[in-house]
């Protein structure tokens, strides 16, 4: 499994809310830019991909 972050849904004009509820800190976010996924880091979880109000953060199984 892995999270994929799909840009075209992400407005890029605010802090990533998807952050703050990673329990691993696996989620990173540069300014605005869209979030990045440390896939070393990620446990597959899927809070970020719930907590995503756009849909952006999608977890794949």
């Amino acid at each position: 499994m892995s999270v994929k972050v799909i840009t075209s849904r992400c407005p890029q004009n605010h802090p990533c809310p998807s952050v703050m509820v990673c329990p691993v800190g696996a989620i990173q976010q540069n300014g605005y830019d869209a979030p990045t996924i440390d896939e070393s880091k990620c446990t597959n979880c899927g809070r970020c991909g719930r907590f995503c109000p756009m849909g952006a953060l999608v977890v794949n199984k």
